[in-house]
């Protein structure tokens, strides 16, 4: 006896299969759920069930209710797992710089994070494309100092992402929230930027935690403008 698939299955494997087979391009927007429920004949719930396997499976990124979400050059980002596999999956062609990697106690930081411990190791980097060489982010990301991530300061990155580097120590993002304003750079921010004191740049700051709430990364980024900008949505 054949089981047959179940609806929001069903939906699923059609939107999958136009995803995979290019007849959505990267960062497409999907129709709402209306128009998708329309569609397919079915409720909304059966279609929220769809996106969620969808969701699972990386082919797409949800954004329930409200939202915002970084794009570049027009081109939507899923920055979850770092600006790297986020560029990567557009086609952009990108490099990164290592500046320093290095431990600090910042108690501020750990007050701001509610973490009983100001120790953290900090990784400085640069993202520059490669087609013009210009530099496009200065990322400074705080790491837990935890098996797995403490020795990084004596012995570097390696050829590994900072993505690989905390799934390996046993740190998965589940949640967290995001913040953007736009300032002016300092003198040294600009030698860094290969840019003129006072240029205006996007300062965004994510906090990924774990399932559990456990701290897994704090990521301060400034963006170019020129590239990047910031999407909401809502309704």
């Amino acid at each position: 006896m054949t089981a047959v698939p179940l609806k929001h299955q069903r939906i699923t494997e059609v939107l999958a299969k136009e995803i995979r087979d290019g007849h959505r391009s990267t960062g497409e927007q999907l129709p709402g759920e209306h128009a998708l429920a329309q569609r397919f004949g079915v409720s909304r719930t059966t279609v929220r069930a769809a996106l969620a396997e969808l969701n699972e499976a990386g082919l797409i990124a949800t954004r329930t209710g409200k939202g915002s979400y970084v794009l570049f050059d027009g081109r939507p980002l899923d920055d979850r797992f770092g600006w790297a596999h986020a560029l990567a999956v557009q086609g952009i062609d990108t490099r990164v710089r290592t500046l320093a990697v290095e431990e600090v106690h910042d108690q501020e930081l750990a007050h701001q994070l509610a973490l009983v411990t100001p120790r953290f190791i900090r990784v400085e980097r640069t993202r520059e494309l490669v087609a013009d060489g210009s530099v496009i982010s200065y990322e400074r990301s705080f790491l837990p100092s935890v098996p797995g991530v403490r020795d990084l300061p004596g012995n570097g990155l390696g050829d590994l992402s900072l993505t690989e580097v905390l799934r390996r120590a046993g740190l998965r993002p589940d949640h967290g929230e995001q913040r953007l304003a736009g300032r002016r750079i300092d003198a040294l921010e600009a030698e860094v930027l290969r840019r003129t004191p006072g240029d205006w740049f996007l300062d965004t700051r994510r906090t990924s935690r774990a399932a559990d709430g456990s701290f897994v990364e704090h990521v301060v980024s400034l963006l170019d403008p020129e590239h990047f900008q910031l999407s909401l949505e809502f309704g």
